[in-house]
């Protein structure tokens, strides 16, 4: 079954939030990882670059280059957002 793409980026968004520590600003994960939790015949999958892809011109991740990965973080000056988009209630 096809998973929808606002699907596959609110359990991309709601994974960086769950994981410990979350992951906002200064904390961050490889961005490799952020696939991970989705099905595997979903990874690699346009629908999923289109996903992440559409993530990033939201600003909803802040990208940075560490040990010669790229690491993705959620963009703290987006929570707000970022929870209306998931339509969760502000923490």
């Amino acid at each position: 079954m096809k998973m929808k793409k606002r699907a596959i980026q609110e359990k991309i968004l709601r994974k960086l939030m769950a994981m410990n520590p979350p992951k906002w600003g200064g904390s961050h994960t490889e961005e490799t990882n952020l696939v991970k939790d989705l099905p595997s015949h979903l990874r690699g999958e346009k629908i999923v670059e289109k996903a992440i892809k559409e993530l990033y011109q939201k600003d909803f991740f802040l990208k940075l280059k560490k040990t010669g990965e790229w690491h993705v973080s959620l963009n703290p000056h987006k929570k707000q957002e970022i929870y209306n988009f998931l339509r969760l209630s502000p923490k």
